[in-house]
């Protein structure tokens, strides 16, 4: 007997059901099916007082907090911007990124060509294969004033070759300019990922800090408030309790990180940090006479963790104190999202992308990982995938866009714990809306009709403000027909495991 599917054009917040599916029970099943969204947690600075020797408040700061901090171990964060940014995008629950979004191929790269079965599997019919002619797709154009540079099905201006037609690409057109654009490049990584499960060793946050990603605030971001700060696990060899990701979800999250005690409406910035700077030098002086009383009289690893907190804020209020902070008041945030001041971004999983770019592309974090919930999406139609793709090319857009106008190089990297295959049947149903608003229909797609780990793959796309002619991968000696894919698929779309 043949399973029954909803036809009902799901909103991209709504919670996907499946027969085939037990109820979720977990968080992590939650997320994947869209039935929750993560919960924010603030983190301030301490401000531990306000008395100080006016005598000592006349200095910037020097040198001189710097070698007390050197004197005790007290680290003061890092250099924030020494390494390339990174943000992660951990798409929960099996989304589909090879094939429909990202082009894949067998050993030859990516226009090395799959079976019209295989496309099929990946939900490409036969009449929108790549290599085959076509005269563009007029939502591309209406979306982002972009044009398909080629008339085969295929879209190369990111370099990573893209369907056309891809809902993920639409919406990183949607939320990228030309001059943004001419300096992206990436590849695809076909490669078997279990499905709905978070043992699947995707997340590379602490191999990053391994390799000297730090940030002036903290080293790593995460959305979730999980050991590696996203939905799917990272390798156990490279986690360090140390640099546990901070959660970051939503923009009190980043205003929270510093806290000046509304100083700065009172005081001038370099008056607030003058303060700050006097308590600093007034509490280590204390503490290390010890007439102050810790509680632990006896204990020097205690006065030290308190003189160094009376650093970091010192530290922090000096890089902070009238800066703009919040993400919702940046003007280049707010024209990325078409917001005015005063008005929040709505979309949630927007505000939590435009919440960690704003820490890592201004040097806050060092790297981040942005949890997007929902994407356990085969519900026997094609509509429900389509927009909540069309939402993650929007999130990915407005990173590489806000890293142009930053003047900042971005790497990105996307994956998912498992992803789907279609049965063939087509969802035709059209377009509704425009602009925003635009609700995407299947287009005579196939349906997305089960879980499907041999069809997964990763996703790596890089700007570079540096970038004038060229291909990024050519430019530094690579073969982009050859390293825009590392790994390969078979003929009928299956990961080949021995590549």
């Amino acid at each position: 007997m043949s399973k029954k599917y909803s036809t009902k054009n799901l909103s991209p917040d709504a919670p996907l059901y499946h027969q085939d599916h037990a109820r979720p029970v977990s968080r992590r099943d939650f997320v994947r099916q869209g039935f929750m969204a993560g919960s924010a947690t603030l983190f301030g600075g301490s401000f531990l007082g306000l008395l100080s020797d006016p005598a000592m408040a006349n200095h910037p700061l020097t040198q001189e907090l710097e070698n007390l901090a050197t004197e005790i171990g007290c680290s003061l964060g890092g250099t924030g911007g020494s390494n390339v940014p990174f943000i992660a995008f951990d798409l929960a629950g099996g989304a589909n990124i090879a094939g429909s979004n990202a082009l894949v191929g067998q050993g030859g790269g990516q226009m090395d060509l799959l079976s019209t079965g295989g496309y099929s599997k990946l939900g490409v019919p036969g009449d929108m294969v790549p290599g085959l002619d076509s005269t563009g797709f007029t939502l591309l154009q209406s979306l982002a004033g972009a044009t398909t540079t080629r008339t085969d099905f295929v879209n190369d201006e990111l370099g990573l070759l893209f369907h056309a037609d891809s809902a993920m690409l639409m919406g990183i057109l949607d939320k990228t300019s030309a001059a943004t654009r001419m300096n992206i490049d990436g590849t695809i990584i076909p490669a078997r990922s279990d499905n709905d499960t978070g043992n699947n060793p995707h997340n590379p946050l602490y191999a990053l800090a391994k390799a000297g990603a730090s940030g002036q605030v903290v080293d790593l971001i995460g959305s979730r408030n999980s050991e590696s700060g996203g939905n799917s696990m990272s390798p156990a060899a490279f986690i360090n309790p140390a640099v546990r990701p901070t959660k970051v979800d939503q923009p009190s999250d980043v205003t929270g990180m510093v806290d000046v005690s509304g100083l700065t409406s009172i005081l001038g910035a370099d008056d607030v940090s003058a303060v700050m700077e006097s308590i600093s030098r007034v509490s280590h002086q204390k503490l290390k006479l010890g007439t102050i009383n810790t509680g632990l009289t006896n204990s020097d690893v205690m006065k030290e963790l308190v003189r160094c907190g009376y650093l970091k804020t010192a530290s922090l209020t000096k890089h902070f104190a009238g800066e703009i902070v919040d993400p919702e008041l940046d003007p280049v945030i707010q024209s990325i999202f078409n917001i005015t001041p005063g008005q929040q971004i709505q979309d949630r999983e927007l505000r939590k992308t435009a919440s960690v770019m704003k820490m890592v592309l201004n040097g806050y974090a060092g790297a981040g990982c942005i949890t997007m919930g929902g994407y356990d999406y085969h519900t026997g139609d094609r509509t429900s995938g389509e927009n909540r793709d069309l939402r993650a090319g929007r999130a990915i857009g407005a990173c590489l866009e806000y890293a142009q106008r930053q003047i900042k190089p971005l790497m990105i990297y996307v994956y998912s714990d498992g992803s789907v295959a279609s049965n063939g049947a087509p969802d035709n149903s059209a377009n509704s809306g425009a602009g925003d608003n635009i609700n995407l229909g299947g287009r005579g797609k196939g349906n997305w009709t089960g879980d499907n780990s041999s069809t997964a793959a990763s996703m790596i796309l890089v700007y570079s403000p540096s970038k004038t002619t060229g291909s990024i991968l050519s430019a530094n000696g690579l073969s982009p027909e050859l390293h825009r894919q590392i790994g390969r698929y078979s003929a009928d779309a299956s990961v080949v495991t021995s590549a």
